[in-house]
């Protein structure tokens, strides 16, 4: 740790900008990328099975450790290609661009699936990310801005969710305010960029939260077998079990941020960040999604009386 300490030090001595911390964990996420690409020795092929537009059965020999569900996805159709939200390999949820590990079958899913239950969590799920990096890039230099967590998808539950800690500010949000941040998220949806998933050791995962005193306390209690699960979106870096969507277009352009409430987890005051939105493609008339957002302001309750602490 003391390492960690020294190299972010002579980050922060350079320049203390909130986005310069974010090019720091993004920094080392590469690095990781790399270091565990380098590790594939010599490629080994893996039978892949799948079906395609027809819906019949074909076969591919792909890349083991390299190849991913996008990769299939190409194989395909270029409309599968911008599609595919999500996977299934072996009937196990799994990321559009996380390369697959042995021989499989690869379910490719989409949002207007008959049925849309994994897609809609990793939806859910993609949105309280995406809400975490926008209000991380739409606050001003001046508020302490310190990411918490955000609790489990549940579709049901009528929002999704990152809890935030700002310091000791004294803020009652304006609708102007949440407007900022639900116009950061349709920016960022807009410009099409893939979730990178990691897993690394709880170490290097501490080293690049090392100036979130939440994330650093989290970490050594969520990690599995001393591994961590990381995703990145751009520069962005964060905390989850996944799986994700593919990209940031699916999110599509009704996205609202509802409400920013105050709570408190293990004594410590933060905000309850809590928004609805559409998958690209689903559409939904404005009074209707009117009725959505209403809904997405009341105080959403997950995880606040056990307060557990678990990945995303």
């Amino acid at each position: 740790m003391q390492r960690s300490a020294a190299r972010l030090s002579t980050l922060l001595s350079r320049c203390s900008h909130r986005e310069n911390l974010a090019n720091w964990r993004s920094k080392l996420f590469s690095e990781e990328k790399q270091r565990q690409i380098d590790l594939v020795a010599r490629i080994e092929k893996i039978d892949v099975q799948c079906k395609d537009q027809l819906n019949e059965e074909i076969s591919l020999y792909m890349n083991k450790g390299l190849s991913t569900p996008f990769n299939v996805a190409q194989h395909i159709s270029e409309d599968m290609i911008s599609r595919a939200a999500l996977a299934l390999v072996n009937g196990e949820p799994w990321d559009l661009h996380r390369p697959l590990e042995e021989d499989c079958s690869v379910e490719l899913l989409k949002f207007h699936d008959d049925d849309p239950f994994h897609v809609n969590k990793a939806f859910w799920r993609s949105c309280s990310f995406l809400l975490g990096y926008a209000c991380e890039s739409v606050f001003s230099e001046s508020v302490p801005i310190q990411l918490h967590s955000f609790p489990r998808p549940k579709v049901a539950s009528g929002s999704f969710i990152y809890d935030i800690d700002l310091g000791s500010i004294d803020w009652s949000p304006s609708r102007e305010e949440l407007m900022a941040i639900s116009a950061r998220m349709h920016r960022i949806s807009q410009a099409a960029l893939p979730f990178e998933r990691l897993v690394v050791d709880v170490q290097l995962a501490l080293e690049m939260f090392e100036d979130n005193v939440h994330k650093k306390k989290q970490l050594p209690n969520i990690a599995k077998n001393d591994k961590v699960t990381l995703y990145r979106v751009n520069n962005h870096v964060d905390i989850s079990a996944g799986p994700m969507m593919a990209n940031t277009s699916f999110l599509g352009r009704r996205c609202t941020i509802a409400a920013a409430h105050k709570i408190s987890k293990e004594g410590r005051p933060l905000f309850r960040f809590q928004g609805v939105a559409l998958p690209e493609g689903i559409f939904l008339n404005h009074v209707a999604f009117g009725i959505l957002e209403k809904r997405a302001a009341y105080l959403n309750e997950s995880n606040l009386q056990s307060n557990p602490v678990s990945p995303s």
